[in-house]
């Protein structure tokens, strides 16, 4: 744990961690293809299911290259995971780009093993079809443990550095389970979003005649202030969009229009009691 925390802790990453995240913001540009690879369509990162394949695949013919006569299924496995890793690696990438420099570093080095890993299966791939099917064996091992490597590494930036998670989802704990007002229905501005507090969690309004929306206004991919981010559209279209990062959300049910956050926006239930907006957990 020490080594990971010096990993999170190493600057001297940087320069080349800011390149790659400038390198990559400039080649995927069209919106379309970037909420397809983040996931946005889904519900939550597409990466971490993108990787079943690889994965599945390579530990697969680890185990069926312990018996005699799988030669040819071994090799149709690591063909399988050597080609289903690309989009798995295109999709992680651009999640990376977005992160918080701690996440990048220890995204950098999870990358760098899982790359080592993908070559090594790749050059195993290619020995296997010279016939080389020892030679195959060594290098598909070697490329398992330094693709384990990067999974323990990827298991650290999900569970620990909560990378790839909604950030706002915990904020929910932290709002009282009874009934709670936030201020009178007429001091909300129709049409558009207004933040308020509960104890010191903030909530973003949006108001449409005597329906109100209330949701997290922290932004679920990286806490970025949704509060100070711009409103795009009018009425029931109308989106608010992280001033971090560009995250889009639907200000009538928090859905997720575009990323790169993956997944809607919590919400809370809301009631109007004698004029006064009203909010509890869920």
């Amino acid at each position: 744990m020490r080594m990971l925390t010096r990993l999170e802790e190493a600057q001297a990453l940087d320069g080349v961690s800011d390149r790659l995240q400038s390198a990559i913001s400039t080649a995927v540009r069209p919106q379309r293809l970037r909420d397809l690879l983040h996931g946005t369509w889904l519900g939550h990162s597409l990466h971490p299911v993108l990787v079943q394949l690889p994965v599945g695949s390579f530990v697969s013919a680890a185990v069926l290259d312990l018996f005699p006569g799988t030669r040819k299924a071994t090799t149709t496995l690591i063909a399988v995971g050597t080609a289903g890793a690309v989009p798995a690696i295109l999709a992680g990438w651009l999640d990376w780009s977005g992160m918080t420099n701690d996440r990048r570093r220890v995204g950098l080095v999870h990358a760098a093993a899982n790359a080592v890993g993908v070559s090594l299966y790749a050059a195993s791939l290619v020995a296997r079809l010279r016939g080389r099917s020892s030679r195959g064996r060594v290098l598909s091992y070697a490329g398992l443990s330094a693709a384990g490597l990067g999974a323990y590494l990827g298991g650290h930036l999900s569970y620990a550095l909560a990378a790839g998670t909604n950030q706002a989802a915990p904020e929910i704990a932290r709002i009282p389970a009874e009934w709670t007002s936030v201020g009178s229905l007429a001091s909300l501005p129709e049409g558009k979003p207004a933040v308020r507090t509960v104890g010191d969690v903030p909530i973003l309004l949006y108001r449409l005649g005597a329906r109100v929306t209330a949701m997290i206004e922290r932004c679920g991919h990286e806490t970025g202030p949704l509060g100070e981010g711009s409103m795009v559209g009018s009425g029931a279209d109308a989106c608010v969009v992280c001033p971090w990062h560009g995250s889009t959300f639907r200000l009538v049910d928090g859905s997720v229009v575009h990323g790169p956050a993956a997944s809607d926006q919590p919400l809370l239930p809301v009631r109007i009691e004698a004029g006064e907006v009203e909010v509890r957990q869920p």
